[in-house]
């Protein structure tokens, strides 16, 4: 079991989260532990009581307004506990919680969350970096060491994903990302208050890893953002729309007029070290047999009055899944290997996205049928359709269209979603008044959902630019 804290005095100021005012919605907020847990200040008899599910499934609960942090266990030796602890004790996991507490971080929504947000946000350009390099599953699959009569394209449907080549790495597809972004936006470097990298794999210079200075650093200086403040997050492959988390809420407080958040993923060599080890269909390295190498940038700013944009983001951890995909480094060559039990994650994720899609739409004042393009994070064309199938019986209705790419660009990692929506927007395929539903589903697992109209958005893209 985790260990807690059990006596530590939690001011009011612990709601503060990236500049967040106290909300009167139970929110997450991070414990003395890193854990992470619901507010719901005055559902209990106390005063209120702070709910939190760990990664163990333990709970912690912090009782009254400036309160002490107790464990489960102790909880559980009360004969009469607190009323919001019978849906939170241990192995009860159900989502959303019965007594009306949110399981995910929301901004935005028909109730304006949170309290004094004075702006709205929107997409004020998106970019990418993709190599021109091109391996096929085909040669992939010739080249494993092992005869493994896995037909990885009838499996997953990729047929081909893009590889960097000479010269390129996380680094450089990340910086030819936010250039890209600049440019569809219509704005300078130095128009960015804030620059935020979310790279998983953060290669300068070949498979050269990066620990400090910080990649941010780097690329701050090279675009010439001099006003920016910059930082590096980390969130599996959900890091840019983490990044998107963070900045819509910053752009909707009125700190920040304008922030970009940008990633370059340098993964393939994770497919080539899998092609070495995978031995049947049952391997834990198989889905790095999807893995494709691109970089793609949002850049988010303050939207007019009454201009479209993101309408309501959320955020959330489901920790207790945190081992179903693990990454190490390398034995067998350079880089990465990645572990990952894909029936297991997929079950998880597509059955705990569902009352968290529920709560996202209900949040939006929107059923799942009125959603224009759902950009789902792209593991496989198989996973996609089962998880979208499963959803729509769920919900009740099914969303108008579904966004694949990654039958033609593998799956990119954190920057699969921002990849897939350049594509479509260089297309043609969005229009302004669409409204857009961003799912990211990673290893953690972290689920983040975003729904936005595009606006003004879709005019910058097309043979214009």
């Amino acid at each position: 079991m985790a260990a807690h804290v059990l006596a530590a005095d939690i001011p009011d100021s612990i709601y503060l989260l990236a500049g967040i005012p106290q909300r009167s919605q139970p929110q997450p907020v991070a414990s003395a532990d890193n854990s992470y847990f619901t507010a719901a200040r005055g559902s209990g008899p106390a005063g209120g009581h702070r709910r939190a599910v760990t990664a163990d499934r333990g709970c912690v609960f912090v009782c009254g307004a400036g309160g002490r942090l107790q464990s489960s266990a102790y909880l559980q030796q009360l004969e009469e506990p607190p009323g919001c602890v019978d849906n939170c004790l241990m192995g009860n996991q159900k989502r959303p919680a019965g007594d009306g507490a949110h399981w995910m971080a929301l901004e935005g929504g028909i109730d304006g969350s949170p309290p004094g947000a004075a702006y709205t946000s929107r997409f004020a350009g998106i970019g990418a970096c993709i190599p021109a390099g091109r391996l096929t599953t085909e040669e992939l699959m010739a080249s494993t060491k092992y005869k493994t009569g896995i037909e990885l394209e009838r499996l997953t449907g990729v047929r081909e994903r893009p590889v960097a080549g000479a010269g390129e790495d996380s680094y450089t597809l990340a910086l030819g990302a936010a250039r890209d972004a600049l440019a569809h936006a219509g704005i300078g470097a130095d128009d960015l208050d804030m620059l935020l990298v979310s790279s998983i794999s953060r290669h300068v210079g070949g498979l050269r890893i990066q620990i400090e200075p910080p990649v941010s650093v780097a690329l701050k200086e090279a675009l010439g953002a001099r006003r920016a403040i910059s930082t590096d997050i980390s969130n599996a492959c959900a890091g840019m729309l983490t990044g998107v988390f963070i900045l819509n809420d910053l752009v909707r407080q009125g700190r920040i007029r304008r922030g970009m958040v940008v990633s370059g993923e340098y993964i393939s060599e994770l497919g080539r070290n899998a092609a070495q080890e995978v031995r049947d269909v049952l391997s834990d390295q198989l889905p790095s047999l999807t893995l494709g190498d691109a970089g793609a940038a949002a850049i988010l700013e303050r939207a007019p009055e009454g201009a479209a944009g993101i309408e309501v983001a959320g955020f959330t951890t489901l920790a207790e899944h945190s081992r179903l995909c693990v990454a190490f480094p390398a034995t067998i060559g350079p880089g990465t290997t990645m572990h990952t039990k894909a029936r297991e994650i997929h079950q998880a994720s597509t059955d705990e996205a569902v009352p968290l899609l529920r709560e996202v739409l209900g949040q939006a004042g929107l059923e799942f049928g009125e959603i224009d393009y759902v950009v789902p994070h792209q593991t496989s064309v198989r996973a996609i359709r089962k998880g979208i199938e499963q959803w729509s019986q769920d919900l009740g209705a099914a969303p108008k269209h579904v966004v694949v790419t990654v039958d033609e660009l593998g799956n990119t990692s954190s920057t699969t979603l921002f990849v897939a929506l350049w594509k479509y927007l260089n297309e043609g395929c969005l229009a302004p008044g669409d409204r857009v539903m961003l799912v990211a589903l990673a290893s953690g697992i972290e689920v983040g959902i975003v729904i936005f109209r595009p606006g003004e958005l879709v005019e910058r893209y097309g043979h214009d630019h």
